[in-house]
C-alpha cells in the first residue's frame, strides 16, 4: 500500500519541475531571493507553479484534517487528563491545532470538523467502517475538492443528518461532491443551501426564525464625520431593500451610456458602484419623508417570488426571491404575494406568449421570468439576477434566431462576450441549458451544464 507522504513527495517533485521549467534559460541573477526568481519566470510557467503549489496545497490540508481528527479523537473528554490536548497544555484540541498551524480556531475547528466526518469508523467489534460520508472523504483523498468545500458539505449534512432520509441525503452528497469538484466555493454555497433545503423542508421555517431573530442595523459616526451603517438582514426584509437599491443603481448605469445619437451625458458620471448605491439609498430615504411621486426606476421595479403551485397551495416546501441566494419558506413567501403585487412564475399561458418565434427581436417580460427561472442568474458564472440580461444563442441578424426560450440564456456581459471571443456552443432546451467548451478548452468538447439545474441533485435530473 503506497505511504500517505508518496502524494507529498509526487508533488514537490512536479512543482521542482515547473520552477525549473518557468525560469529563463540564462537568468539575470543567480542565487536570487525567492521573489526575484518569481518576477524573472515566464507567464505561462509562472501559471505553472501556481498549479503545482495549490497541488501540495491541497494534498498538504488533506493530510492536515486527518490528522486534526486523529488529535481532535485523542483529545476526547473521556480520557480527562490523559486527552492528548490538556497533556501538551492545552485545553482542547481545536487551541493546540490552532497553536500547530498558525491559524485561527475556526480555521482549526474546520479542520478537526472536516477530519472527524471523513475518517474511518470503527465498529463495537473491532471492525472498520466507511466515513458518515464516503463521496467527501474520497474527493478528498483524490485533492478532487479542498478542504473548504469538504466543510461545507460535511457541515450541511451533519446539520439535517437526523431529520433527512439517508438514501436521499447520499444522493445529494454525491451531487454535491460533484458540482463541488467543477465549481468554485461561492457557487457550491448556493447548491448546499439549495440541497438542504431538499432534504430538510420542516426545517426551513426554523432557519428563517433564527434569521430573522439576528437581523440588525446599527448606525454610528466616526471621529471624521463619517456616518456607518452596518446591517445584517434576513432574506424577507432584504429583498424589497435590495430591489429598490439595484433598480437605481441600474438606471443611473444605463444613463451613463451614449444615446443612440452617439451623445452622452452633458457631465460624465464618476461615481463607484459603492458610491452609487449609497446616493440610492439616500434617495429612497428622501423620497419615504415626503416625495407624493414614485421614484421612476423603482416603478418598473419588482420583488419576483418564486415557488412551486403546490408549495403556494399547502404552504410546505422552499421557495426563492430572485437575487438572493438563500431560499425561503413556502409560508414566507405565501406572505409576501399577501402584502404585495404577486409575479408568477409563467412557464406558458394564455395571453402570454413564451415562444416569438422571429415575430420580435426583444425577448418579453415573460420570457425573461421563465430564463430567470431556468437560470437562476447568470447560466454561466451565477452572477446575480439583477446584473444579467436575456441573449439570442443563435444570434438574431447574423443566425435568424428566433425569440424562444430554447434560443434564449441569461448572461452577464463578461460571460456574453467571453463565450462569443472563445467559440463556446450553447444549447438550451426549456428547463436545461448546456454550455460546449471550445476545442482549445477541452477538445473532446464535453457539455458542462449550467443555469439553476446545476444546483439539482442529478437523480432528481435523471427523473425529470
Amino acid at each position: 500500500m503506497e505511504s500517505p507522504l508518496s502524494t507529498l513527495d509526487r508533488d514537490v517533485a512536479a512543482l521542482r519541475a515547473a520552477w525549473s521549467d518557468a525560469m529563463p534559460q540564462f537568468p539575470t541573477v543567480t542565487d536570487a531571493a525567492t521573489q526575484t526568481e518569481i518576477a524573472e519566470m515566464s507567464d505561462d510557467g509562472l501559471v505553472r507553479v501556481a498549479d503545482a503549489l495549490a497541488q501540495v496545497r491541497r494534498d498538504a490540508e488533506m493530510l492536515l484534517a486527518r490528522v486534526a481528527g486523529e488529535v481532535s479523537k485523542r483529545s476526547s473528554t473521556e480520557r480527562g487528563e490523559a486527552s492528548l490536548a490538556r497533556a501538551r497544555g492545552f485545553h482542547n484540541p481545536v487551541r493546540l491545532i490552532a497553536a500547530s498551524t498558525g491559524a485561527s480556531r475556526s480555521d482549526a475547528a474546520r479542520l478537526i470538523a472536516v477530519g472527524t466526518a471523513t475518517a474511518e469508523r470503527q465498529g463495537f467489534g473491532g471492525a472498520r467502517l466507511p466515513s458518515r460520508h464516503p463521496h467527501v472523504a474520497a474527493a478528498l483523498e483524490s485533492t478532487a475538492i479542498g478542504v473548504d468545500a469538504a466543510s461545507a458539505i460535511t457541515t450541511m449534512l451533519e446539520r439535517v443528518r437526523w431529520r433527512a432520509d439517508p438514501e436521499w441525503a447520499d444522493t445529494v452528497e454525491a451531487s454535491l461532491v460533484e458540482l463541488a469538484a467543477r465549481v468554485p466555493l461561492d457557487l457550491l454555497m448556493r447548491g448546499i443551501r439549495e440541497a438542504e433545503a431538499r432534504l430538510d423542508r420542516d426545517g426551513i421555517e426554523r432557519r428563517e426564525e433564527r434569521l430573522r431573530g439576528e437581523r440588525s442595523l446599527t448606525i454610528r459616526e466616526d471621529a471624521a464625520g463619517m456616518v456607518h451603517l452596518h446591517a445584517r438582514l434576513d432574506p424577507e426584509t432584504a429583498a424589497p431593500i435590495k430591489t429598490a437599491v439595484e433598480a437605481l443603481v441600474r438606471d443611473a448605469l444605463r444613463r451613463r451610456e451614449p444615446a443612440a445619437s452617439g451623445t452622452g451625458p452633458v457631465v460624465d458620471d464618476q461615481r463607484s458602484i459603492p458610491q452609487i448605491q449609497a446616493d440610492a439609498l439616500a434617495a429612497i430615504a428622501r423620497h419615504s419623508l415626503g416625495c407624493e411621486q414614485t421614484l421612476t426606476p423603482l416603478a418598473k421595479a419588482t420583488v419576483v417570488v418564486r415557488l412551486d403551485h403546490d408549495a403556494l397551495v399547502d404552504g410546505l416546501g422552499a421557495a426563492h426571491i430572485d437575487g438572493i441566494d438563500q431560499p425561503v419558506s413556502a409560508t414566507t413567501a405565501r406572505r409576501m404575494a399577501a402584502d404585495a403585487e404577486l409575479i408568477p412564475m409563467v412557464l406558458g399561458g394564455e395571453g402570454l406568449p413564451l415562444d416569438l418565434g422571429r415575430s420580435a427581436r426583444l425577448f418579453s417580460r415573460a420570457q425573461r421570468l421563465a430564463l430567470a427561472e431556468r437560470d437562476g442568474g447568470c447560466a454561466s458564472c451565477g452572477q446575480n439576477i439583477t446584473y444579467v440580461d436575456a441573449h439570442h444563442i443563435r444570434w438574431w441578424e447574423r443566425d435568424a434566431g428566433p425569440t424562444d426560450l430554447a434560443n434564449g440564456a441569461m448572461l452577464c456581459s463578461f460571460c456574453h462576450h467571453r463565450i462569443h471571443r472563445e467559440g463556446w456552443g450553447i444549447r438550451a432546451t426549456r428547463s436545461e441549458v448546456w454550455f460546449i467548451p471550445p476545442p482549445h478548452v477541452d477538445p473532446d468538447q464535453v457539455p458542462r451544464l449550467g443555469g439553476r439545474a446545476r444546483f439539482t441533485p442529478t437523480a432528481t435530473r435523471s427523473a425529470a
